[in-house]
């Protein structure tokens, strides 16, 4: 807890199971709470977060990466959080840098705070696969041009949000997929959100999860899709479902 700010750790997981247990071991003591969220693993990720202590619920199916954190943050406002943070639990990025992330939204000077691994330059040598690299700064640089921004990346796993952007953003029209990630940013930018980036390590090893060259171009593709929707929103020329106040929200 943070200055009486209940802090919930949220973990989109799914075949986890081998690093859940070591990304666990690193969440700080003032994270009051970490709640996983299954998405139909096959490997006993359940089980173990379960083991644990975590508060786990399961997906009967898989519904995606976005599908997930849409759980994930409906269960962490369920259960009273104040500030949320997304860990993943492939120990990517480690938890070690929670009570950064978290006290850049409790200060009330940001909304969305963000672990980048641009920042600090050490992305290459953390393993990120070149063209991985290169792609996002291209994203990135076309992105900040549309949206208007100046962030170093908007493809970091490892974000902190207040629970009144939770409750703000339409976020059940976005998609279940990877680009959920984006279209989380775009709606934050749109909303009048401030962002706050804090430099983040990160490790690539087998275990860590990542999607293929394919899903990549997708990615990419909805990405560049969510940005331009925003700048012909900003321009009067479209009216997207997922940058509007009538939107679904998680509650």
């Amino acid at each position: 807890m943070i200055d009486g700010q209940k802090v919930v750790v949220v973990m989109p997981a799914y075949n986890a199971a081998q690093t859940l247990e070591r990304t666990v071991a690193e969440v700080p003591a003032l994270v009051d709470e970490i709640i996983l969220v299954d998405d139909s693993s096959s490997d006993g990720t359940a089980e173990v977060a379960r083991g644990l202590g975590l508060h786990t619920l399961v997906h009967p199916r898989n519904r995606g990466y976005g599908g997930n954190q849409k759980t994930c943050y409906l269960a962490a406002l369920e259960r009273g959080a104040d500030i949320v943070v997304m860990v993943h639990p492939d120990y990517q990025y480690t938890p070690k840098l929670v009570p950064a992330l978290a006290h850049c939204v409790a200060s009330g000077l940001y909304d969305v705070a963000l672990g980048s691994r641009i920042l600090g330059g050490g992305s290459l040598k953390g393993g990120m696969p070149a063209y991985k690299y290169v792609a996002n700064r291209f994203l990135t640089l076309a992105e900040n041009l549309l949206l208007g921004e100046k962030l170093s990346e908007y493809h970091t796993g490892y974000r902190a949000f207040s629970r009144r952007v939770l409750l703000t953003l339409p976020l059940q029209e976005n998609d279940d997929g990877f680009v959920f990630d984006n279209q989380m940013l775009v709606q934050a930018v749109h909303f009048g959100f401030k962002i706050a980036e804090v430099t983040c390590p990160t490790k690539y090893f087998p275990e860590a999860s990542s999607i293929g060259f394919a899903k990549s171009v997708r990615y990419g593709m909805g990405v560049l899709g969510a940005a331009a929707q925003f700048r012909l929103a900003r321009w009067g020329l479209a009216k997207p479902g997922f940058l509007s106040d009538e939107g679904r929200k998680l509650v």
